[in-house]
């Protein structure tokens, strides 16, 4: 399974967004379409980093990666890359 899904998993399975994994965008705001509050910002954050095997930093756990789908798995494959 690619990161993408991986996380439109979580978004499903464990933070029970009402949007089915198929109609999720890569692109879609996590806060406007799939209404994430701040308690679903951190539990993505802490599902990501048990699923990937990563720590997100405070630094990097801002607006701008955690913004779609998309960002977060690019911030995935970056802090997986750091660690090779």
């Amino acid at each position: 399974m690619n990161i993408e899904n991986t996380i439109k998993k979580i978004l499903s399975s464990e933070l029970f967004v009402e949007v089915s994994e198929e109609e999720m965008g890569l692109d879609d705001s996590l806060r406007n379409d799939f209404s994430l509050d701040s308690m679903g910002f951190i539990e993505l954050r802490v599902n990501c980093e048990e699923q990937f095997d990563i720590k997100i930093s405070d630094e990097k756990f801002n607006d701008q990666n955690f913004k779609s789908i998309r960002t977060v798995a690019d911030l995935v494959r970056e802090l997986q890359m750091a660690k090779k």
